[in-house]
């Protein structure tokens, strides 16, 4: 029997790379089986390495609304290299990039570009605590900001206890600075702060949580938040590196009217290439180098490739509100067709939805924070994948993820979707 290239390339790729792949959710532990390795990808398409081709909702984890390989961005791309790919020093698309962000996030009075999420995360963090003169920040339970010490700590046994480190190389002197909440559970940030007082920098969150699956700020959630964090005197940080220019153009604080002292950027501002920024109010960015004390840099930082291909999809997205009203039908009409599935079929699953972001719980209880998104049957949410997956239909590999659809779904396409879920909850049950 003939092995795959995907399987041949993964057993290849363990003796170079650690498990095989370059980011743990890759590796298919949380389903079984083993990774499908990716050759190409068009519209709503990928293509593996062996000519398989799927229906894909992952779209690299946000950015590509318009689907994969855009003429708009791989025309910008090329357009671009043809002046170069890297010079370390500043030019104009930086300047076009940051006052184009400036005018469609609501939050955002200036920015910095850097690489990633993660260090527009980290990044953000250490100019909160260089503004407020604190330590301490606070983070809620299953909201995922990078791969920074910080962000990586797990709960105590209270909510008012210090975390502890959640992978080795975390130091507990940087676990004793990040405290733990719960989402949606106001009394537990007023406890927190009451216990720390004077002495919190930053609330950073996911203000719609995209890495314990899909699950929504419940009403009220979030101005609260915001009313905490001004009496106070914290820094309010909202995590938009999955939310950003998808569920609005100006993201999810102008969809829900709540506007935070920082936000994090990421993703979709490169069109897909490796980007991230960092902004909000200008008496906090100005304490940044070289305007304040605050040390930050990156040789990379405003790559020339990468604000192109940024330009080039923020402006159609700046231009064509049509996106937004596509993208919100092809959200409700999945969601409503899946919804209707199981009802027919007697399964009474969780689905959470907000515009073109959803997660199919696999619990009849409701998904509100990280302990009820844990109550979710995780070996049959495996076998799930592995059936849409041989239906042609490549989805998050894990329970805790949320899905992102594109325009490039046609209503054929969701049909396709549709009829694989149907068959596939037919096959696991």
């Amino acid at each position: 029997m003939q092995i795959s290239e995907s399987k041949r390339l993964f057993a290849h790729a363990k003796n170079f790379i650690p498990g095989g792949v370059n980011s743990p959710v890759r590796a298919f532990r949380a389903v079984g089986g083993e990774p499908i390795f990716i050759k190409k990808a068009d519209g709503a398409f990928i293509h593996d390495e062996d000519g398989n081709a799927y229906i894909e909702l992952i779209n690299s984890w946000g950015p590509m609304l318009l689907g994969h390989n855009s003429p708009l961005i791989r025309e910008a791309v090329i357009r671009a290299m043809e002046d170069g790919t890297s010079f370390g020093a500043p030019t104009a698309r930086e300047v076009e990039m940051a006052e184009l962000l400036v005018r469609m996030v609501p939050s955002l009075e200036k920015v910095r570009m850097v690489n990633s999420g993660t260090e527009a995360t980290m990044s953000a963090i250490r100019v909160a605590r260089g503004y407020t003169g604190r330590d301490k920040i606070i983070k809620m339970e299953g909201h995922y900001h990078g791969h920074g010490d910080s962000f990586l700590i797990a709960a105590g046994s209270g909510a008012i206890t210090m975390g502890h480190p959640d992978s080795p190389g975390v130091t507990l002197g940087t676990a004793k600075d990040t405290l733990l909440a719960p989402f949606n559970d106001l009394n537990a940030i007023e406890s927190l702060v009451e216990a720390n007082k004077g002495e919190i920098a930053a609330l950073i969150l996911e203000p719609v949580a995209g890495n314990m699956g899909l699950t929504l700020p419940q009403e009220g959630y979030l101005q609260g938040l915001r009313d905490i964090c001004t009496r106070e005197g914290i820094v309010l940080i909202f995590d938009e590196v999955m939310t950003g220019f998808r569920l609005a153009k100006g993201g999810a604080q102008e969809r829900f009217g709540v506007i935070p002292d920082l936000t994090t950027l990421g993703k979709i501002i490169g069109g897909g290439m490796p980007v991230g920024a960092y902004g909000g109010k200008k008496e906090i960015m100005d304490f940044v180098s070289p305007a304040g004390p605050v040390y930050q840099a990156g040789t990379l930082s405003g790559n020339p490739i990468a604000m192109a291909a940024g330009l080039a999809m923020l402006r159609h997205l700046d231009t064509h509100p049509e996106v937004y009203t596509r993208l919100e039908a092809i959200g409700e009409q999945l969601s409503a067709g899946i919804i209707s599935i199981n009802s027919s079929l007697g399964l009474d699953y969780t689905l959470n939805k907000l515009g073109s972001m959803y997660s199919l719980f696999f619990t009849a209880s409701p998904v509100t924070d990280f302990e009820s998104a844990k109550k979710s049957d995780t070996q049959l949410f495996g076998r799930y994948f592995q059936s849409m997956l041989k239906r042609g239909v490549y989805l998050a590999p894990s329970q805790f993820e949320s899905l992102f659809l594109s325009t490039a779904l046609t209503d054929e396409l969701i049909g396709k979707i549709l009829q694989a879920h149907e068959e596939s909850m037919k096959e696991i049950h």
